[in-house]
C-alpha cells in the first residue's frame, strides 16, 4: 500500500486547479489544506476540491502543521517568500516555475532546500513531454554522438489572435505584458521552458549567452488601463554549450499560426534529432546511420512518462529521484538573468 502523503496547496488561482486534480488522482494523497489571502476564492477552491482546512496565511498553516508536503502555486514574484518558511519547517515543496524572479533569490531557495534535506522540485511542465524524455535518453546513450549545433523555439500567437482570450481586455493576459505587474515578458514567462527543453535534452550546461529582446507597439501610448505594455514580446538568443556546441533559441508571442508550440533540432556528429510539441502532441524524429547519407528521418516511438505530480509524490515516497530540483531552477534563472543582462548591452555575449 502506498505511503500516505498529506498535501497543502498554497495559492488558489487558475493553475492551482491543475495541481489539485493532478494530486487528488494519486492513491494515498490527501489534499488537507489550502492557503490564500482572499477568503472568498479560498472557500470556493476548498469546496470545489473537497479540501477541509483553509488558512489566510502561511504562518497559520505552519502553526497547524498537519501536512507533509506543499505545492506552491502563488504568483512568480511570491515564490521566494512563500517557499522559504516551508523549507525551514522541513516540508517537501513543489514550486511552480520560475523558481524565483532573479538568480540570487533562486540560489537562496536551492541552498535552503539542500540544507533542509527535503524533496524539492520545480514544475517545468514540458518535462512531462514523452518525446523530450526519450530524446534526452537517446543523447545520453550516445545515439547522435557529440552535439555540435541546435535550434530551439517556443512559439505562441496570442498577441495576434484571441484563441486563448482577449489579451487586450483580460487581466490574466495583460499582466504578462507589464513589468510593473511583475512580468519579465516572454523571456521570463516561456524562455525558461525552451532553455530547459534544449539544454536538458542536450545534457549540457550553458557557458555563454547573447540575447536581443523586442517590445512592439500594441496600443496607443503603449498602455491599456493600468497596464503599461513594456514587457518584451520576442526574444532571440545565441547559446554556447559547455562542449562548445552553438545554437539558437527563440521565443515569441507573435508567431501567427502557432498557439503554443515548442521545437528543437539537435545535431551531433553521428546523427540528428527533432523534438516537436505542437498542438499538445509530442513527436520525435531521428536521422541516424544508415540513413545519414540519404538524409532520411524516421519517427521514433516514445513511451508515456509520469506527470510532475506523480514524480513529486514518488520522490517523497523514495520511489524515484526528485527531478527537476530547485538547483535546476536556479541554474535556469541564472541563464535568464544573463540573457537579460546581455539584452541590456545590445546582445553582447556574457558568461553564464
Amino acid at each position: 500500500m502506498a505511503a500516505p502523503v498529506r498535501l497543502l496547496i498554497v495559492g488558489t488561482g487558475g493553475m492551482a486547479k491543475n495541481h489539485a486534480e493532478g494530486f487528488a488522482a494519486i492513491p494515498g494523497v490527501t489534499l488537507v489544506g489550502g492557503v490564500d489571502t482572499r477568503p472568498a476564492q479560498l472557500a470556493a477552491f476548498q469546496e470545489a476540491h473537497g479540501i477541509p482546512h483553509g488558512f489566510a496565511s502561511i504562518d497559520d498553516a505552519l502553526r497547524w502543521g498537519e501536512f507533509d508536503a506543499v505545492t506552491n502555486v502563488t504568483p512568480d514574484a511570491a515564490h521566494h517568500a512563500t517557499t522559504l518558511p516551508f523549507l525551514a519547517a522541513g516540508k517537501h515543496v513543489l514550486c511552480e516555475k520560475p523558481l524565483a524572479t532573479n538568480e540570487a533569490a533562486a540560489a537562496e531557495m536551492a541552498a535552503a532546500a539542500d540544507k533542509a534535506g527535503v524533496v524539492n522540485m520545480v514544475n517545468l511542465s514540458y518535462r512531462n513531454v514523452a518525446a523530450l524524455q526519450h530524446a534526452a535518453q537517446m543523447v545520453r546513450d550516445g545515439a547522435i554522438g557529440t552535439i555540435r549545433h541546435f535550434e530551439a523555439s517556443y512559439l505562441q500567437s496570442w498577441l495576434t489572435q484571441d484563441a486563448w482570450g482577449a489579451w487586450d481586455k483580460e487581466s490574466q493576459w495583460l499582466w504578462r505584458l507589464s513589468t510593473a505587474h511583475g512580468s519579465k515578458g516572454v523571456l521570463g514567462d516561456v524562455g525558461i521552458h525552451i532553455l530547459d527543453f534544449a539544454t536538458f535534452i542536450a545534457g549540457q550546461s550553458v557557458s555563454e549567452i547573447s540575447c536581443r529582446l523586442a517590445t512592439f507597439d500594441k496600443a496607443p501610448g503603449g498602455k491599456i488601463g493600468d497596464y503599461v505594455l513594456d514587457a518584451n514580446d520576442s526574444a532571440t538568443m545565441q547559446v554556447v554549450l559547455n562542449n562548445g556546441a552553438l545554437g539558437t533559441v527563440a521565443a515569441t508571442r507573435f508567431a501567427t499560426g502557432h498557439l503554443n508550440d515548442l521545437r528543437l533540432r539537435l545535431y551531433g556528429d553521428k546523427g540528428g534529432l527533432e523534438v516537436q510539441f505542437e498542438k499538445a502532441v509530442s513527436r520525435l524524429f531521428a536521422c541516424l546511420e544508415p540513413d545519414m547519407k540519404t538524409a532520411e528521418w524516421h519517427e521514433v516511438d516514445c513511451p508515456a512518462v509520469p506527470t510532475i505530480y506523480q514524480r513529486f509524490i514518488a520522490a517523497i515516497r523514495g520511489e524515484s529521484a526528485a527531478e527537476p530540483t530547485f538547483a535546476r531552477g536556479a541554474e535556469l534563472q541564472r541563464m535568464l538573468d544573463r540573457a537579460e543582462q546581455s539584452a541590456g548591452q545590445r546582445g553582447l555575449s556574457v558568461a553564464v
